[in-house]
């Protein structure tokens, strides 16, 4: 059973022509036309050599860029159970216009995805709203609750592409090791929320200067940093896969870094927001799109996660997409529920924040965009011919401003509203299909 599902979708007949393509995994950095038919790569040739058929809208790319589809390994979709936040059609939607080909769904749903049953009616109900593909994670435990194993190799054996009980750490370390053990026999990497709650407690942000003088209770470094530890040396003794997801703190990096090198099967994951934010902007305003869970942290924990990013102690960047409606938000910030969307911000922040001010190379950010693919043993997005298109449109040069004119989204949570950017994504293909048109791109673009 293919583990990612979207509804059907005409196949794309188009060639974008004098367009600079960018794909590090294939080594190509320079303009290009790019042919697709029938859903598929058919060729790629020097600026303004190929020749459409008469089927296939021409696209001018000149002056634009054109990389591989990003693929996200972590995002809340809230369905089934919580649609008021986001669906599979809003939270897809919202996916193609940020760029992304494919997502993959965190299971803390209402019910949660713990059993078969729930599975397959998802997969089913993706196959029919779904814009772009999207996989689902199972849950670790049932219900969330630590105490019982889900049956991995069940749900495995219908399509769940690995494990989480994200939002909640697998608290029990017998827990975990016998997830491991079933995880060796049935495969599927096991994503885990690295948090101890004994030391987060009722914690609103960074425990730090800042959260001293807000007088709000903080949530520590070492909260995340020594589950890391415990839960990366249970995956070594075991030699088991895991993920570590939304690194937040210099000493999170630390600890991937050192697994690493002892042997552990471990990868990583950092979020936009994380990478480009600090609690010092809680300084400014009590906003409660800025709370989230893991908290913005130190500058010296930004910079250590853009450290990982370059050194590839952190394998990839996922944006935690975490909907919430308008209504739960709007309580003081002690109250707040946790969580920031971010799908399709995510490149625009990304390329201003860190890629323009020399920061972070444009090609590492794609690379790091679309590896999540491969950490869950998904096909990578690249610009190659023969394979299906699965590729983003964007205009480098242009300026926007984060939710001015709405968003895709269901929820208006973004921790980045109002902010100045630059890159607009203008078109996404997402399994040989258009998935996305920017709006007045739709208009002028043939």
């Amino acid at each position: 059973m293919n583990a990612l599902a979207s509804r059907p979708t005409p196949p794309a007949n188009l060639l974008v022509s004098d367009v600079h393509v960018l794909d590090p995994r294939a080594g190509i950095d320079s303009r290009s036309d790019v042919l697709v038919r029938g859903g598929l790569i058919a060729e790629l040739g020097a600026p303004n050599t190929l020749q459409a058929p008469p089927d296939a809208e021409v696209i001018d790319g000149s002056g634009r860029h054109l990389f591989p589809g990003f693929v996200d390994p972590h995002v809340h979709l809230r369905t089934p159970g919580q649609e008021h936040k986001e669906d599979l059609d809003s939270g897809t939607r919202a996916a193609a216009a940020g760029g992304y080909c494919a997502v993959i769904a965190m299971p803390n749903t209402s019910p949660t995805i713990d059993s078969a049953s729930v599975l397959l009616a998802l997969q089913e109900s993706a196959r029919r709203e779904a814009r772009i593909p999207v996989g689902f994670l199972a849950s670790v435990t049932r219900g969330l609750k630590g105490e019982q194993l889900t049956e991995m190799a069940e749900l495995r054996s219908c399509g769940a592409i690995g494990f989480t009980d994200d939002g909640k750490p697998v608290q029990r370390a017998a827990m975990l090791r016998m997830a491991l053990q079933y995880q060796k026999l049935c495969g599927g990497v096991l994503a885990l929320h690295e948090e101890d709650p004994s030391l987060s407690g009722n914690g609103a942000m960074h425990e730090g200067p800042v959260s001293a003088r807000l007088g709000l209770a903080g949530i520590p470094s070492i909260s995340e940093s020594t589950m890391i530890a415990r839960d990366a040396a249970i995956a070594r003794h075991e030699q088991g896969r895991i993920h570590a997801q939304h690194l937040s703190a210099v000493e999170s990096v630390e600890a991937v870094a050192e697994a690493k090198a002892r042997g552990a099967l471990i990868t990583a994951e950092a979020s936009p927001h994380h990478l480009t934010l600090t609690h010092d902007a809680l300084l400014k305003s009590l906003d409660t799109r800025l709370k989230m869970n893991p908290p913005l942290r130190s500058e010296v924990d930004r910079q250590a996660l853009i450290s990982g990013l370059l050194d590839g102690t952190i394998d990839c960047i996922a944006t935690d997409h975490a909907p919430h409606a308008r209504e739960e938000k709007e309580v003081p910030f002690e109250e707040a529920p946790m969580g920031t969307t971010g799908l399709e911000s995510a490149f625009a922040v990304l390329y201003t924040d860190l890629v323009e001010p020399g920061v972070l190379p444009l090609a590492l950010v794609i690379e790091k965009l679309t590896q999540g693919a491969a950490l869950f043993d998904l096909p990578v997005p690249t610009v190659a011919v023969g394979v299906p298109a699965n590729l983003t449109l964007i205009d480098l040069a242009r300026e926007w401003e984060i939710g001015e004119a709405g968003y895709e989204s269901r929820s208006e949570n973004s921790c980045f509203d109002g902010h100045q950017v630059r890159g607009r994504v203008l078109a996404t293909i997402a399994a040989g299909a258009v998935a996305y048109r920017e709006r007045t791109f739709a208009v002028s673009a043939a």
